[in-house]
């Protein structure tokens, strides 16, 4: 019997194979414990803790805690536990054979033990010694204010300043740190470009790290702007698995665009008054004025453009859903968002996209963990298309060029189109079926592959590897139609063509752009007792690719939408790659949490440059003092010291740029190509595409310079409820281009030679911030204020020389502030005809013939007798990013109610009122509302009635050369500032004995308003203060107001 036992045992290996697997468990169960437990908060305001991090020291074995805090783990008797969460003290814990640990965490002061995303690499709080300001997930999610991530930044961090000057579907903000340019952005470690930030979705954010200093300088070539560092959401190890939906929906309005005068008597009325101001008398009698103020008779009637073109609380909505959790082994984080925006010229003007964002990192052994990211999106803009022109510029251009008298359609009949004379702006060409079309497509998919590794024999140095390759594709189809114009002619009631189209075009365009990076890191990290050591070494390599085809053509048809040769008119084809390859070196030091040390440095080579320009070294240096973690500190503000934690810090650091404007190989000698815009040249009879020489190579240019100073100090006090940061900063720009004037060539040749490094430029100012938080009862709550100061000064050019005093005064760039605007002093307005005719001061140039009473009256600054360039001065700003930025942050809850209130403000910047803004009927358009409070005659038609005073002078018809208006002045100039409300938003969460009922972790709504009000000094002109066309006409940024809901499942 035994025989016949033990045989098929002897026989079967698999078997086997099962018996020792379960001897192994046996084992392994043996010398390991389950060790269960609570983990809650320290102090007055205890509670349990959910998603706290519990690891086995020395092992990557882990889990968190669940909602209630509660949480499981097995571990060796002899293992330690190490618990830790943003916001709380790191506590570990030896087991000691206990199967029950309850723990209580303390609150980390002001979050130094929190770890934040800078450069490649990650740092604790406490130990940053660069000037980095960090935003997460919570601030984003309560920002519903468009399309852009761009969006929610206003007003939230200091030394950010943002403008967003075009609100369209789709658009996104000028973003700048520090006023210092465009920056880089940097997405899970891969750098990449504004459109691709923009497009994220928000909801996939986990946090922004804006980098404002030298810091940056491990960024190489394109940080010398500042770094803006996005880390995208991840799945937590041992997390249960939870689906989140995130959706609401809302009504957009514009916050403000200029009014015109929709009453056709009003607008004749003021003609009629403008060309008397003129010439002296008009054609428009009194009798032809009446049949418009009765405005009963055909051609006499008033027509409000604006509401045919803008339609109300045009819908936005947007959904995500994402599902995340973890093993000890494995986490993940997948997410998809779509958001559909329409603008407010109605349902044909659209922008939808659709991202994709899915995570996974993966532990393969102790040593060895291995990540995967993959992100997309698909995107649609489209709306109709009007022949030349921008298709959302025209609707806007229409309320301030169609005059009130004028109709969409012949005889009011929507069956035919009105020729109004100039039906680029008649709204009733603007839809798919008359006008045509335009749509934008991009199709983008991004991964990434990481591995780390741990390597052995070495304590704390670790090997990481990076692979991303980037794909975008972009097509453009546009087809605008012929169409028919009609005028109604009542006498024999018929429609005759009159107008219209009958030159159509179909272009097609396509865009790809291929990425490829690689990156090999090995890092390092030690403690020896009081010292703790880190280094770095990063060699990352770029490449770059960019394909684009553009084909343009004459169908014969509007309804054929393919292109054929025959039609063709115009094609271009290009393709074109770059490449930029760098190494990274950077040490840290700190002894005791006391004392921090911080090098780098940073080797780029740039495909622009020559050969021998190419490569740049570019080395930074930081360092920081916790002043009170010295003993003598301590001792001298006592044990009772309302002062928790106290940094200084400073960083120096040279960054290069190679964004100089030279194109690829500018460096070689050779020819152009295709110098014509694709129009050729008749040779012999024969049609040759010309090509010319390049001129002279640009072989003695290469890297502008950043040399960064920054001073700076992190204070927190009142047991953490009060933290604040302050920061001076200097940057000196060198090697800007300019020209050396002295060293002359022949005409002969065409050319000249080429810029040089030979400009110096600097930026400087002070940014900081200051928040507060508490709890009051059941109430808690928060305050931060933010701010910022940064102007810009030309330094130096190459041996500036002048003609006279005068011309270094107002031409002279050197040692001056960059944004000064010139103009003239307006010292007031003519009171009557006798000031005018009595004044000793020529302000037109015609002796004053061609004034009125209301007319300006300009400051003869040097007392020659006239009004000319001689008498400008500094009046204002330019209308760049402002040069002060500020942020008000307030957050209040209570039980499960919550409210948010962001509001960002800026001032420094100028508006200059011109065109439709500054003269009358500008363009023989529309009459801009303001000019209702002008200066006129009692009896238009009457020279000699009495002047009526208003603030406008008196109309002239479209006289842009009028002297009231053909020159800047302090009348038309306005330094703008504005304090806006961001977000406000009231939220209400559901109690949690209540989900516990429906097993839902979560349930919030909320209602929810953006850019819903603005306070500032150019709200008469109906303009955004945001805008920086001059004419007020560009798409306003929209008022939103929306309502949604979280769920947590």
């Amino acid at each position: 019997m035994k025989k016949l036992l033990l045989n098929p045992i002897k026989w079967h290996p698999l078997l086997m194979l099962v018996l020792g697997i379960m001897c192994l468990q046996n084992i392994y169960a043996q010398e390991n414990i389950t060790i269960e437990g609570n983990v809650s908060s320290a102090g007055e305001t205890s509670g349990p803790l959910p998603y706290i991090t519990i690891l086995v020291k020395g092992t990557t074995r882990g889990t968190t805690t669940d909602f209630d805090g509660n949480y499981s783990i097995s571990a060796a008797p002899d293992a330690t536990l190490v618990f830790s969460y943003v916001g709380f003290k790191t506590k570990e814990i030896p087991v000691d054979g206990q199967t029950q640990i309850d723990v209580q965490l303390e609150e980390d002061v002001a979050g130094l033990d929190a770890v934040v995303v800078t450069g490649y690499s990650t740092q604790d709080k406490k130990s940053i010694t660069g000037s980095i300001a960090t935003i997460t997930s919570e601030d984003l999610e309560k920002v519903h204010g468009g399309a852009t991530v761009s969006a929610g930044l206003a007003g939230k961090i200091p030394g950010v300043s943002f403008r967003m000057n075009d609100g369209r579907p789709g658009a996104s903000a000028s973003i700048q740190i520090r006023n210092m340019g465009t920056p880089l952005y940097v997405i899970d470690g891969i750098q990449q470009d504004e459109g691709q930030f923009n497009n994220i979705s928000p909801n996939d954010i986990e946090s922004i790290t804006v980098l404002k200093d030298a810091s940056a300088a491990v960024y190489g070539v394109r940080a010398a702007n500042g770094v803006v560092v996005v880390t995208t959401k991840r799945g937590k190890k041992g997390s249960r698995n939870t689906i989140n939906i995130n959706a609401y929906t809302g009504w957009q309005n514009w916050s403000r665009f200029p009014e015109t005068v929709n009453d056709s008597y009003e607008w004749m009325l003021g003609k009629a008054e403008a060309e008397v101001n003129q010439f002296g008398s008009t054609g428009i009698t009194p009798e032809e004025l009446e049949k418009y103020r009765i405005g009963e008779e055909r051609g006499y009637q008033s027509f409000n453009w604006k509401d045919f073109i803008v339609k109300g609380n045009a819908p936005l909505t947007s959904i995500n859903l994402s599902a995340t959790g973890g093993s000890e082994n494995i986490n993940y984080y997948v997410s998809g968002t779509h958001l559909n925006q329409q603008a407010v010229f109605g349902d044909e003007f659209t922008f939808k996209r659709t991202n994709i964002q899915s995570n996974i990192d993966a532990n393969i052994t102790d040593r060895l963990k291995i990540g995967v990211q993959i992100n997309g999106r698909v995107e649609t803009r489209k709306n109709p298309g009007i022949p030349g022109y921008d298709d959302y510029w025209l609707p806007r251009f229409a309320i301030l060029r169609n005059r009130p008298f004028e109709r969409p359609y012949a005889n009011d009949n929507p069956e035919y189109l009105n020729n109004i004379g100039h039906n680029e702006t008649n709204w009733a060409l603007h839809n798919f079926e008359t006008g045509g079309y335009y749509e934008e497509n991009w199709r983008q998919l991004q991964a990434n592959f990481t591995a780390e590794y741990q390597i052995p024999g070495v304590k704390g140095l670790t090997a990481k590897g990076t692979y991303s390759y980037y794909i975008a594709d972009r097509l453009q189809d546009g087809h605008e139609y012929t169409y028919d114009a009609y005028t109604y002619y009542p006498d024999i009631d018929e429609y005759i063509v009159t107008g219209g189209s009958s030159n159509p075009f179909r272009e097609r365009a396509t865009r790809k752009v291929f990425r490829n990076t690689y990156q090999g890191q090995l890092q390092w990290k030690r403690d020896f007792g009081d010292h703790s050591f880190g280094a770095l070494f990063i060699a990352e390599r770029q490449e770059f690719r960019y394909l684009g085809q553009y084909v343009h053509a004459v169908p014969s048809t509007n309804t054929l939408p393919l292109i054929y040769f025959s039609d063709m008119d115009q094609y271009d084809d290009s393709d074109s790659e770059e490449a930029r390859i760098g190494y990274i070196g950077q040490f840290n030091y700190n002894f005791r949490d006391k004392y921090y040390l911080e090098l780098s440095a940073r080797r780029d080579a740039s495909w622009k440059f020559a050969p021998d320009k190419r490569v740049g070294y570019f080395p930074s240096a930081s360092v920081g003092w916790r002043i009170t973690e010295e003993q003598f500190f301590k001792d001298l503000i006592g044990e009772e010291s309302i002062l928790d934690n106290f940094k200084f810090r400073g960083s120096y650091g040279v960054l290069g740029d190679d964004n100089v404007g030279i194109g690829a190989f500018d460096y070689l000698p050779g020819y152009n190509y295709n110098v014509n815009n694709g129009t050729p040249v008749i040779l012999d009879g024969q049609a040759v595409i010309p090509a010319r020489d390049k001129g002279q190579p640009i072989s003695n240019i290469s890297w502008f310079k950043s040399k960064i100073l920054d001073i700076g100090a992190d204070f927190y006090m009142f047991g953490s409820k009060l933290s604040g940061t302050v920061d001076y900063f200097y940057r000196k720009r060198t090697g800007l281009r300019g020209r050396k004037y002295d060293i002359l060539i022949p005409n002969e040749l065409g050319y000249g030679l080429p810029d040089e490094n030979v400009n110096s430029d600097a930026r400087y100012g002070v940014d900081g911030s200051l928040s507060y938080s508490d709890e009051v009862g059941e109430v808690s709550f928060s305050v931060t204020t933010s701010g910022s100061i940064s102007r810009s000064k030309f330094l130096s050019s190459y041996k500036p020389r002048f003609d006279n005093s005068y011309q270094r005064y107002r031409a002279s760039s050197e040692d001056r502030y960059n944004t000064i605007f010139w103009g003239y002093t307006t010292v007031g307005q003519f009171q009557s005809q006798e000031e005018i005719d009595n004044y000793p001061v020529d302000i037109d140039g015609r002796g004053n013939s061609t004034l009125l009473p209301g007319d300006l009256i300009y400051e003869d600054v040097n007392g020659d007798g006239r009004i000319d360039g001689y008498d400008e001065t500094p009046i204002g700003y330019n209308n760049y990013n402002p040069l002060i930025n500020f942020g008000l942050n307030i957050y209040v809850a209570y039980k499960g109610f919550d409210f948010t209130a962001d509001f960002s403000g800026a001032s420094g910047f100028s508006w200059n009122q011109s065109w439709e803004q500054r003269w009358a009927y500008q363009n023989n358009g529309a009459l801009n509302k303001i000019f209702l409070d002008r200066w006129r005659r009692a009896d238009p038609f009457d020279p000699n009635s009495e002047w009526i005073p208003g603030k406008y002078p008196a109309l002239r018809f479209n006289d842009g050369g009028h002297s009231n208006y053909n020159k800047n002045s302090t009348f038309w100039l306005h330094n703008v500032t504005y304090l806006r409300a961001r977000t406000i938003e009231l939220g209400y969460s559901l109690p949690k004995t209540f989900l516990d009922k429906i097993n839902v972790q979560k349930a919030r709504f909320y209602v929810n308003g953006y850019n819903l009000f603005s306070i500032d000094n150019v709200a008469e002109y109906g303009i955004d203060p945001e805008i920086s066309d001059a004419n007020g006409l560009q798409y306003p940024q929209n008022k939103f107001v929306n309502v949604g809901v979280n769920v947590s499942l």
